[in-house]
């Protein structure tokens, strides 16, 4: 199967075809993708200023984490499920636009690093989780910040 007829499968499918012609469908989808990747991006931006020294320096990481990575996740769940959707009414076009693509590489970029992140710079967080963190994990958050932010700026332009 090629992608070619991947792609057209998923704009002629019912949920395309139903977001396509339903009135008021495309303009709730996007504003609920919308106010869900602001989510994503202030929830990661209060655990990214953390990591980087700007904000919350006497609290401990794992406490900022514990408040916003659920509401993280939520909102990334809520962006995927409503991206998905948008995607499909337009799939051929959405995978052939550069910023979409490069917005792709920017989301796995940021979940690789958030997976680096836990994987690696986390296991020592008992060491600084109320103190100053270490290099890698102020790298990790500045590369956060950026990626994150540049998903969002992608998906507008």
């Amino acid at each position: 199967m090629s992608v070619e007829s991947i792609l057209a499968s998923i704009q002629d499918s019912a949920i395309a075809e139903w977001m396509r012609d339903t009135n008021p469908a495309m303009q709730v989808v996007e504003s609920v993708h919308v106010l869900a990747a602001v989510m994503v991006l202030g929830t990661v931006l209060i655990a990214d200023a953390r990591l980087l020294g700007l904000a919350d320096a006497r609290r401990a990481f794992t406490s900022i984490g514990r408040e916003t990575l659920p509401l993280t996740w939520a909102a990334f769940a809520l962006s995927v499920v409503t991206g998905s959707l948008m995607f499909t009414t337009s799939a051929a076009t959405y995978f052939a636009n550069t910023a979409f693509q490069v917005k792709a590489l920017a989301l796995f970029a940021a979940g690789l690093n958030m997976a680096l992140f836990q994987l690696l710079t986390s296991r020592g967080i008992a060491a600084w989780d109320s103190g100053a963190p270490p290099a890698a994990a102020r790298v990790a958050g500045l590369a956060s910040l950026v990626l994150w932010a540049a998903v969002v700026l992608l998906g507008r332009w």
